[in-house]
């Protein structure tokens, strides 16, 4: 279960609204995204563990809401963060085939493309070979889910660690800190899912590893 579930989201005080102009306007959206999903002022507020008076400000632009809100108001309207941010990709496929799949090398993983980019949800197809990236920990906001294709994969989430074979998935928070690595010498394949939003953070996903530049 995701934070923006498990709990209500923080409403920031005056003096952390962050500069105007932080994110494109959301609150024309914001409004007509709740009409769409046919929720009152005060059933939108209560799922998000929101009050009432803070979603108004958000959908009246005299606040700006933060990533944890835009992912709590995305799940509970149905929609992307995309969409929530008034973002549209013109004439996007829904088809990749994968002939497409330029293969990307980062830290020693290698990701192909298995989704469209520009959604509020990515997913790639990763290969992570033995004594790669094993070390870093990852921590960001939004949503992970994996599947393993082939190999042994090594998870640590918090405190735990686990041991996926092929066919077994996860799906978690990704506030909670995380280590991926390969079981074995073979290494791992995985098809991974992310609602990773684009933050400073992002590039922890991406393959950044220790020594490169924040």
């Amino acid at each position: 279960m995701s934070s923006s579930e498990s709990g209500p989201v923080a409403e920031p005080g005056p003096s952390s609204a962050g500069p105007a102009g932080a994110l494109p306007a959301v609150a024309p959206q914001l409004r007509a995204l709740r009409r769409r999903a046919s929720l009152t002022l005060e059933a939108a507020a209560r799922a998000a563990g929101l009050s009432p008076a803070h979603l108004s400000r958000l959908e009246t632009g005299q606040r700006q809401p933060s990533l944890p809100m835009l992912l709590a108001l995305a799940r509970i309207y149905g929609t992307t963060v995309s969409e929530l941010l008034g973002e549209t990709v013109a004439d996007r496929d829904s088809v990749i085939r994968a002939a497409d799949m330029e293969p990307t090398a980062a830290g020693g993983w290698t990701y192909w493309p298995a989704g469209a980019s520009g959604r509020g949800m990515q997913a790639l197809r990763v290969q992570v070979p033995y004594g790669s990236q094993g070390d870093i920990v990852r921590v960001h906001p939004g949503e992970e889910w994996l599947h393993v294709l082939k190999g042994r994969l090594r998870l640590r989430l918090g405190d735990a660690t686990h041991r996926l074979a092929p066919g077994d998935s996860a799906h978690f928070d990704s506030l909670t800190p995380h280590r991926i690595a390969a079981q074995d010498p073979d290494g791992v394949e995985l098809l991974f899912v992310h609602t990773l939003l684009q933050s400073p953070t992002a590039a922890l996903c991406l393959g950044r590893t220790p020594g490169d530049a924040p």
